[in-house]
């Protein structure tokens, strides 16, 4: 979890910020907005409520920045990382800025805070889960992002106290069944993927079965995700691997739920990766609430 000396906020370039938040609100408002009429550019406020009790907050940088592309400022009152508490409504921040602009940025910040808080909410009750088992690895989450949402759903991880994984193909290589089978073997995948990557990049390698684990270990490769491995075979296949290779990290993946996670824990697997960290996830309810003026 992120601590006031080490924000997370602070991995973000200001660049991308800005950027992210140019495209969605080009997308939500393309040419006119006709609304924005109605409503003027008199100085209003308004109040973030959150309405989804013992949420982690997460997105903030983001709600932020589409503020600010708008003329509006942002005041909060949670802090990033926070857990937002028990009561069924929670004020969260307020926002002041032109009516209008205010209106402008509404959808696009309140899209990013939602999705971006249901995921650390997640990442935060499977680490809590892990914690309470007493496992020393790392909760993982995947490439299964939303397509041009991946950097605020990776963000959204580390705030919950999950790893990130790879961010990208280029973060590290990862040979998959595919890889494999269009190669000719695992060894052979291995021997070309290394020629590329050199010694900057590990190389990890899906695994399907024992054998193929310890083909893969004894090529060269540097992590081990044994996919679809059912608890037991997974803790008899990890400590076996361990033991012929004490420097290999293993990952367990494929078929893991919050439900079941506990189950795959053992402390010859370093790593469980969920796809459910941003597939079929939850979102956290927020609402923007403009305040009506004081009557005269």
């Amino acid at each position: 979890m992120p601590s006031p000396k080490h924000p997370m906020a602070h991995s973000i370039p200001t660049h991308a910020l800005t950027r992210l938040a140019r495209e969605w609100l080009a997308e939500d408002t393309p040419n006119f907005d006709p609304a924005g009429v109605c409503v003027g550019s008199q100085e209003v406020e308004a109040r973030l409520l959150c309405k989804t009790p013992h949420s982690i907050l997460a997105g903030s940088p983001f709600f932020t920045a589409v503020f600010t592309e708008v003329g509006c400022t942002v005041d909060w009152i949670h802090q990033e990382g926070a857990d937002i508490g028990p009561d069924a409504v929670t004020l969260t921040a307020v926002v002041r800025g032109p009516a209008r602009c205010l209106l402008l940025g509404e959808r696009p910040a309140l899209n990013c805070l939602a999705r971006a808080s249901g995921i650390a909410t997640r990442c935060s009750q499977l680490r809590a889960t892990a914690k309470a088992a007493g496992w020393q690895g790392e909760v993982a989450g995947t490439r299964k992002t939303t397509p041009g949402f991946r950097l605020v759903e990776k963000y959204a991880m580390l705030v919950g106290g999950a790893s990130m994984h790879r961010q990208d193909l280029s973060g590290m290589v990862m040979l998959k069944d595919n890889h494999v089978w269009a190669s000719g073997s695992i060894t052979e995948a291995v021997k070309v993927a290394r020629s590329v990557c050199g010694f900057s990049s590990k190389i990890e390698v899906e695994c399907r079965s024992a054998d193929e684990a310890r083909e893969a270990a004894a090529a060269g490769a540097h992590i081990i995700m044994l996919d679809n491995f059912q608890p037991e075979e997974l803790h008899v296949a990890a400590q076996t691997l361990k033991q012929e290779f004490p420097a290999l990290l293993i990952e367990a993946s494929g078929g893991v739920s919050p439900e079941s996670l506990s189950t795959y824990l053992s402390p010859h697997v370093d790593v469980v990766s969920l796809g459910c960290i941003t597939q079929g996830c939850p979102v956290v309810d927020f609402s923007l609430k403009v305040q009506k003026p004081a009557a005269p």
